[in-house]
């Protein structure tokens, strides 16, 4: 499959502004899809329905709706609703999310992440489905519930508005049993701090694994692996690096606890285990800017493309190579956008 190319547009900060003018170009260009994120602020969905209002062909992802902030029967609702005032724009990409925010922020428990997913998106596929009604007697979930201060009341229910059938759903992994499920179960993967180099190592056996379980033939080609990447485009290759070691810096040291941050341990797995811990233990200690300065330039290559345009369609080479089929610019502006599209469109 060729090469496609995304936004990621992430998450707001004290305000939410959204780039229009940009998503529109990337529209005009043959951008696939345009994503947007949620972590304990602006939601996902709400900007896809308003950028969705003011575009054509563009594609609208949600990179993550958080498992824990939604029922499975919501998340099915939303997605159906967008997906028909898109006329079939919609990508569904979940995730739980880390502890901090599920039990900090939602007020749930972060339990058994493999188990809570598989129910999850087997409850939203029987629903966009409307093959039957709604019944599932999990250990996570209960449709209708049935717990000890139920009413009785509940009854099977088939959803009114019609889903599509074939309504993509991603998967946000980033750990190995978590990549495994992925494969296995969803139609797509969202890696972040993807590596091409890294793959085969990494992620090939799990992908694989999760595939085997699947049946049906399942492979490569019918799944998506829908990578989000840092571009800087720039004459000075150390400057660019260096507007990205600020986002490593902040999901490696300080996206989790030591000991459970997912981010961490990637990078652990990439090789970067010494630089890993002391970018932790100094963003920990409220020295980010040490951490900042403790990001090697050999994981900024890894998993960002950064440099004169001639350095990135060098190293885009390395990305042609590997699985990936849809490459999501991070945090995009009109020149990477515009160079992007030049060497992959």
């Amino acid at each position: 499959m060729p090469l496609r190319l995304g936004l990621n547009i992430g998450y707001s900060g004290a305000r939410i502004q959204l780039p229009i003018d940009l998503i529109q170009e990337a529209d005009r260009l043959g951008f696939y899809a345009v994503w947007t994120a949620e972590s304990y602020g602006s939601d996902a969905v709400t900007p896809l329905a308003w950028i969705g209002a003011l575009t054509e062909r563009i594609h609208l992802g949600t990179a993550i709706m958080q498992m824990p902030g939604r029922t499975p029967a919501n998340t099915a609702m939303t997605a159906i609703t967008l997906d028909q005032l898109s006329s079939g724009r919609m990508l569904l990409g979940l995730g739980l999310s880390g502890p901090q925010v599920v039990e900090g922020w939602h007020g749930a428990a972060y339990g058994k992440p493999l188990g809570k997913t598989r129910e999850y998106i087997g409850i939203v596929r029987t629903i966009v489905q409307r093959e039957q009604a709604l019944v599932h007697q999990g250990e996570h979930y209960q449709v209708p519930y049935a717990g000890p201060d139920a009413t009785g009341l509940g009854k099977p229910l088939k959803s009114i508005i019609h889903g599509r059938p074939d309504l993509p759903i991603y998967l946000a992994a980033i750990g190995p049993k978590n990549v495994e499920l992925a494969a296995e179960i969803a139609d797509g993967w969202l890696p972040v701090f993807f590596s091409p180099e890294h793959y085969d190592a990494v992620y090939g056996p799990q992908i694989e694994a999760g595939f085997a379980k699947a049946g049906g033939g399942k492979d490569l080609t019918r799944f998506d692996i829908a990578a989000t990447v840092p571009v800087v485009v720039g004459d000075d290759v150390d400057a660019c690096r260096a507007a990205v070691k600020p986002f490593l810096a902040l999901y490696v040291g300080g996206m989790g606890a030591k000991g459970k941050n997912f981010y961490h341990d990637l990078a652990c797995r990439y090789g970067f285990a010494g630089a890993a811990d002391a970018i932790q233990e100094a963003y920990l200690a409220g020295r980010k800017g040490e951490a900042v300065m403790a990001v090697p330039d050999e994981l900024v290559d890894a998993v960002a493309l950064c440099g004169p345009k001639e350095r990135i369609a060098e190293r885009l080479a390395l990305w042609r190579n590997s699985p990936v089929t849809t490459l999501n610019i991070a945090d995009p502006n009109p020149l990477n956008v515009r160079v992007m599209a030049e060497l992959v469109l």
